[in-house]
Order: C-alpha cells, then sequence, then structure tokens
C-alpha cells in the first residue's frame, strides 16, 4: 500500500496542513494523511471557530476548562473541515458531519462520515499534534504521546496475549517503543472497524515489532510523526486500492 505524501508502508511521512498547499477535489487512489501542529498556528479567536464549527463542535469546544485544551480541540476540527472542504468542493462551514452505526451495538457513534461523500476520513489528536486520513475505503488513524514506564507496564497486561509477551520480554528501554507502535496500530484498527475501545484491546492481533500484523482486511502502516510521538494508520482493503 503506498500513501500520497508520505514513504509508502515502512514509516509514512504525512502532509503538513499549513505549510503544503489544500488538496483538490478527491480522486480515488492512495489514502492520504495529513499532519496539524498545533503550535505553528495563532490560537483561534472564538468568532473564527464558531464559524465554522457546528453546534455539537462549538459545545465541546466550550466545555474546555483550560484555554490549551479548548484552543487544540478547535485547531483540529477546524483542520478537518478545511480538509473536507478543499476535497468535496465545500465552504468547511457547510460540511455536515455525521456517525455511521456502531458495528458492535448499532447506535450512532461508529465511523465519523459525510453523508453521500465520495471517500472516508478519521481524525486523531495528542498533545500538540493532529493527524488526519482520508481514504476510499473505511480508514481509521491514530497518534499518541509516548508513554512513561509505570503507564505502559500497567497497560500492557490488556493487549492480545501474544502481544503482551511480545513487549514484556523486552529490555524496557525497547518496550516503550514496542508499546507506542502497538497501541497506536491497535487503536487506528478499531477506529476503521467503527468500534473503538469498545471491543477488548486483547481481541486483535496487530503486533509489536517493526511491522504490523495486518489483522483480515485491513492494511497497518505505522506513521512517522514529531519525536515524542507514534502513529498508525488503518486501511480497509478492496483489492482494487494502489498497492
Amino acid at each position: 500500500m503506498s500513501v500520497d505524501g508520505g514513504e509508502g508502508t515502512d514509516g509514512a511521512r504525512p502532509l503538513v496542513l499549513g505549510r503544503d498547499p489544500l488538496p483538490g477535489a478527491w480522486t480515488p487512489g492512495p489514502p492520504h494523511l495529513w499532519l496539524l501542529r498545533v503550535p505553528d498556528h495563532a490560537p483561534l479567536p472564538p468568532a473564527a471557530y464558531e464559524r465554522i464549527l457546528d453546534a455539537r463542535e462549538r459545545a465541546r469546544a466550550a466545555a474546555f476548562v483550560r484555554d490549551l485544551h479548548r484552543e487544540r480541540y478547535a485547531a483540529a476540527h477546524v483542520g478537518l473541515r478545511r480538509l473536507l472542504g478543499a476535497y468535496l468542493g465545500m465552504d468547511p462551514a457547510t460540511v455536515e458531519l455525521t456517525r455511521e452505526p456502531c458495528p458492535g451495538c448499532g447506535g450512532p457513534h461508529g465511523r465519523p462520515a459525510v453523508a453521500g461523500a465520495p471517500l472516508h476520513f478519521n481524525l486523531s489528536h495528542a498533545g500538540d499534534l493532529a493527524l488526519f486520513a482520508f481514504a476510499g475505503t473505511p480508514v481509521g488513524v491514530d497518534v499518541e504521546e509516548r508513554q512513561p514506564a509505570a503507564v505502559v507496564a500497567e497497560v500492557v497486561r490488556s493487549l492480545h496475549p501474544t502481544e503482551t509477551a511480545e513487549l514484556t520480554a523486552l529490555p524496557e528501554a525497547a518496550r516503550l517503543a514496542a508499546f507506542a507502535r502497538c497501541w497506536t496500530r491497535k487503536e487506528a484498527y478499531l477506529k476503521g472497524i467503527g468500534t473503538g475501545l469498545s471491543e477488548d484491546p486483547s481481541v486483535t492481533y496487530v503486533g509489536s515489532g517493526p511491522a504490523p500484523a495486518s489483522p483480515t482486511g485491513w492494511s497497518l502502516t505505522d506513521v512517522t510523526v514529531d519525536p515524542g510521538y507514534a502513529a498508525a494508520l488503518a486501511v480497509a482493503d478492496t483489492g482494487d486500492r494502489d498497492e
């Protein structure tokens, strides 16, 4: 699988929002990855993001107690709307976001979507980064800040038994990086299928080694982002995507 703006399946690099030009209309082809670095952009005044975000997003932004968290959320969601607007030829403020049914329970909290659009998309944000993925098939993406050893030691026991065994066999320095690879792959896949962490992390094996273990019907790719972060992309296979 190739990734537009990246380096292929090993360490794909996303385009950077604010540095690279906005895309044109969506056309079939490899998935597109975009990265937003929040500190590179001046904080959005409320009037700016209130014009672009919908009522649900505005309410979510207003609920943050800390200005930093509000700015990160607003920047990520305005960035998503700018990219969707560019791909779909629409004003970002008029893009109507919805949720597909959850495949686990049928509730309205599955994958995000734009009804009738020719592309699938996903957003993840952590710390000062937001990562966006767009594809012609269902897609999931995850970016995470690297976790300290105490957190890794606690969470590693909740993973697939083979992943737990792989990670506990490693020295601590190697374990932290391997855990970050494993967790972002797992989150990207679970977001791609639409369940999120309502599926127990122990169910699906994605591996912690240098190369992902892609679940049946999906392609997983590690994504190179900034130091101190790990990221991954999951794209549903259809047999007709560019390889």
